[in-house]
């Protein structure tokens, strides 16, 4: 998406309120949207297919919508603030994209309908009461762990491979070591021995690349979380320069350049998110809608990214991989 789409976009934001006052004969929805980075090009991979999916639903933008979208660049005090600042809006609805934002939009308010996206655990993380029914003013779109067929995927990608060293963000201390404790139970069936290793911040996966050995018995598996998200282009980078193959959570992060991704489309789930919205402006209550999960995985493999690290992978692997970037 070219940068003066964005601009389209996302610049007559400024102008929706006038056209929404416009509107005397029907009633405008009015959804706040609060994204984990800095900005809307940052968030253009979701972003836009988010506002498709509630285009599909009839939702125009200036005529029976207004969006009131806030960045948090990855700020735990943005996140509050933000999240603050939206409930203090004649909200119809707060869209929140992963953990951060869908933690801090709960504290901030107990009777704007949430509908949250890409939050692992949301059970066990205390975000909801059950899938089956949420409870409270929330509902969304949990991921769910699937380290056992990453594992299995990596393993049969580096036939050698006993170690994996798994890239965490203390910074998600909690969310992380359940990621930590799902991959060590995942790693034993498979004879893999599973260690943390913490990224302090988007400067630290210099730090953290150069602990693991460029011997073929060693990985790098991601999980997911925002920051890596938003630097998945300089994890790609750095991963490439330390001949490191990495296993990532999602196909989004293997276009950037990293290795390969086993995981849910995360673009067909921002598309899916408008289906709720719609719901609750349509009257249902949020507490009542079953938290929903990916229906759709996808294989992926960067073969110019193994060519560039010099890994020869079996063609049974590529054969069966949805999608191999060339």
């Amino acid at each position: 998406m070219k940068r003066r789409e964005f601009i389209t976009l996302i610049g007559g934001a400024a102008t929706w309120p006038l056209s929404a006052r416009a509107q005397q004969r029907r009633k405008v929805a009015r959804v706040g949207v609060l994204w984990h980075a800095g900005s809307a090009e940052q968030e253009a991979v979701f972003l836009r297919p988010l506002l498709q999916g509630m285009t599909e639903l009839g939702y125009v933008e200036g005529q029976n919508v207004v969006y009131e979208h806030r960045f948090a660049a990855e700020q735990p005090e943005r996140f509050k603030a933000m999240a603050a600042e939206l409930a203090q809006l004649k909200l119809d609805a707060i869209i929140t994209s992963a953990p951060a934002a869908s933690y801090a939009a709960k504290v901030a308010t107990t009777t704007i309908p949430i509908v949250f996206i890409v939050v692992p655990d949301p059970v066990e993380g205390g975000l909801v009461d059950s899938l089956s029914r949420p409870g409270g003013n929330i509902t969304g779109y949990a991921v769910v762990d699937v380290s056992p067929k990453r594992l299995q995927l990596f393993k049969e990608s580096l036939p050698g491979l006993s170690r994996v060293a798994l890239l965490i963000n203390p910074d998600n201390r909690s969310t992380a070591q359940r990621f930590v404790d799902h991959a060590q139970a995942a790693g034993d069936p498979l004879n893999l021995t599973v260690q943390p290793v913490e990224v302090l911040g988007p400067q630290g996966f210099e730090r953290a690349f150069s602990q693991v050995p460029r011997d073929r018995k060693t990985g790098v598996m991601t999980v997911f979380d925002s920051m890596f998200f938003n630097e998945r282009r300089k994890m790609a980078q750095i991963a490439m320069a330390h001949g490191v193959p990495v296993m990532a959570p999602a196909d989004v992060y293997v276009t950037a350049g990293l290795l390969m991704s086993y995981g849910p489309n995360l673009v067909d789930l921002y598309r899916r998110a408008g289906l709720y919205v719609d719901k609750i402006l349509k009257g249902e209550k949020p507490g009542t809608l079953p938290v929903e999960q990916p229906v759709k995985y996808d294989f992926t493999i960067n073969l110019k990214t193994a060519r560039a690290i010099g890994l020869d992978l079996p063609p049974s692997l590529l054969a069966r991989a949805d999608e191999v970037i060339e």
